[in-house]
């Protein structure tokens, strides 16, 4: 939700003062509503987001200008904000729609509710804690898909909360709170963000050529697990001793806070060879720290030199480690829908290749001629099913089969593909690959 939606909404009315006061300070910043939506300081800068508006009034720092910024009567942003979304919530009970009968945990209205009172835990010090997979289950998701996703932090920013650590970034079973935004200045701009109200348009969403996302550090389940260390004065025989226990093939060595290296088989067996003498400190080798939330393709050149790298948590704190073989581990999960994927986008537009004219296909995908479909290597799964969704165009299959049951299971895979291309870090449903394989299969039958 916008400054704009409180204005369109007749909540405010353009011209609205309003004021921010440091009393610590002795500072007081002015602004007004301008007309298209935006908060207007004193020296004419205008902002989309009061939070931004804020930092350039005090000329840094980080606030929630939702609640900084106050009207005359002396109600915040949010507190109006909050009361148009009490609006939505109650129209929203009124007339509940296809997402309140299927499987959220709330429904909309009621998940407002829940993400009010968790704002009121926040304010009280008393942040919830939950896992990721507690989490997303209020909106009734199995796994992170980039539309849930976006949803989620839509209505989170409605409440100006957001998790720490980033609930995208970390392992499904790791452990999230429910913190405030402190905004972050992302470039300093003050571009637009998309819109948030109650609940989200997922058609708006749903964009096959969404750019990708990668999997991060944290999605590793072994990044945030906890880390088994011993000190620079250890000795070799509690090193050796913790590494067999636990079947690790290094141990890192960590004073405090500070990472002092690490000790792994190759080392100490390099130390006693050079000196049989050799002091603990010598088998200890210098090992790379990674932020949780860095991306994982990127530390492919660090795990090719040390084999494993350190992960720090949003604390800053050492908190797990990650393998070349965790990492091998995680892209060959990847690997087999991918390629199951490919076949079956082969076998499709071979369908549409051997019974259809490309003017035919066009017509239907492309009559405008935006996209520049100029062959059938152009055309996407979307792009298929609008083809053999069309009723007409079915018939010059001659397949007996339904088309609307057919229609439904490619767009069932269409989702999956889609989660796929946006490198979803969670599992695929048991059933996924199976509705892959068995539209493969079909599509053999059918001389595809």
């Amino acid at each position: 939700m916008t400054v704009g939606d409180l204005l369109e909404a007749g909540y405010l009315n353009a011209g609205a003062k309003l004021t921010f006061e440091r009393p610590r300070r002795g500072e007081k910043h002015h602004a007004e509503l301008a007309a298209n939506g935006k908060v207007q300081l004193s020296d004419g800068q205008l902002f989309r987001s009061p939070s931004r508006a804020a930092i350039a009034a005090v000329g840094g720092g980080s606030f929630d200008g939702w609640h900084a910024w106050t009207l005359d009567d002396g109600r915040t942003l949010d507190q109006l904000r909050q009361q148009l979304l009490d609006e939505a919530a109650q129209q929203a009970s009124e007339t509940p729609s296809e997402a309140e009968a299927g499987n959220e945990l709330f429904t909309p209205a009621e998940r407002h509710e829940q993400l009010k009172r968790a704002r009121e835990l926040v304010d009280t010090g008393k942040p919830p804690t939950l896992t990721v997979r507690e989490f997303i289950g209020w909106w009734g998701a199995l796994r992170r898909g980039y539309l849930i996703t976006k949803q989620i932090e839509a209505e989170l920013a409605n409440h100006s909360l957001t998790t720490l650590p980033n609930f995208e970034k970390v392992h499904f079973d790791s452990t999230v709170q429910l913190v405030t935004t402190a905004q972050k200045e992302e470039d300093g701009t003050d571009e637009d963000t998309p819109p948030s109200p109650l609940t989200v348009d997922k058609s708006a969403l749903d964009d096959e050529d969404e750019p990708e996302t990668g999997l991060t550090v944290g999605n590793l389940p072994s990044a945030l697990s906890e880390v088994i260390s011993v000190p620079p004065d250890a000795t070799y025989e509690q090193a050796i001793t913790l590494m067999v226990i636990n079947d690790y093939s290094q141990i890192p060595v960590i004073s405090g806070r500070n990472l002092r290296g690490a000790v792994t088989w190759k080392s100490i067996a390099r130390a006693r060879h050079a000196k049989p003498d050799a002091t603990f400190s010598d088998a200890i080798i210098p090992a790379r720290e990674i932020s949780y939330d860095h991306d994982l393709i990127d530390i492919l050149p660090a795990l090719a030199e040390f084999e494993f790298v350190l992960v720090k948590d949003q604390t800053q704190k050492i908190a797990g480690i990650v393998t070349a073989s965790d990492v091998a581990a995680a892209y060959g999960s990847l690997a087999s829908p991918f390629f199951l994927i490919g076949e079956l986008d082969q076998r499709l537009r071979r369908v549409i290749m051997r019974n259809f004219e490309l003017s035919e296909v066009q017509n239907h995908c492309d009559p405008q001629g935006q996209r520049g479909v100029s062959s059938f290597d152009d055309l996407s799964i979307g792009d298929y099913q609008r083809v053999l969704e069309n009723p007409t165009l079915w018939d010059q299959l001659g397949w007996p089969l339904d088309r609307k049951v057919f229609g439904k299971r490619l767009d069932e895979i269409r989702i999956i593909r889609n989660d796929l291309m946006h490198f979803n870090p969670d599992p695929l449903p048991d059933d996924a690959i199976q509705k892959i394989r068995n539209m493969i299969n079909l599509l053999r039958e059918y001389g595809a």
